[in-house]
């Protein structure tokens, strides 16, 4: 997958993302080889299924980073629903000892807590002055 601007038959833009959640209460589940090579193939799976991209992807002992892109029909909440609800259900279904640990229990894998941050290949100071100089018309878009 390439990053940058993609284009669709009626529009063109970039929808991505860095993810970062971690499991309930911190616990350093993924230091777990097997839970932590799962949990990844899970992961791109799940992407793979959804037509969300995966650019990059590290499964820490404690947490989980993404650069993602989604489909533009899709939101960021959305994206993160499928891929948290996603792998929580197919862990528990792969690992059910895990319910027998406290921290999950209630059979929630994941902490109710997220970090998402839209990402470009441009910074906000080079997007003000573009609008500040907005003298480029529409089809300075769809000529790159």
């Amino acid at each position: 997958m390439q990053k940058g601007l993609t284009h669709f038959a009626h529009s063109v833009g970039q929808n991505a993302y860095h993810l970062v959640w971690k499991p309930k209460y911190a616990w350093p589940i993924f230091k777990y080889p097997s839970i932590k090579r799962d949990c990844e193939l899970i992961l791109r799976a799940i992407a793979d299924k959804w037509n969300i991209g995966i650019y990059e992807l590290h499964v820490q002992a404690d947490h989980i980073h993404l650069f993602i892109e989604i489909p533009p029909t899709m939101n960021i909440s959305k994206a993160l629903q499928l891929l948290k609800g996603g792998s929580s259900y197919q862990l528990f279904r792969k690992y059910p000892i895990l319910t027998k640990y406290k921290n999950f229990r209630k059979r929630h894998f994941w902490s109710r807590g997220k970090f998402f941050r839209s990402v470009g290949n441009v910074t906000a100071d080079v997007i003000e002055g573009y609008i500040k100089d907005s003298h480029h018309g529409w089809n300075f878009f769809f000529d790159q």
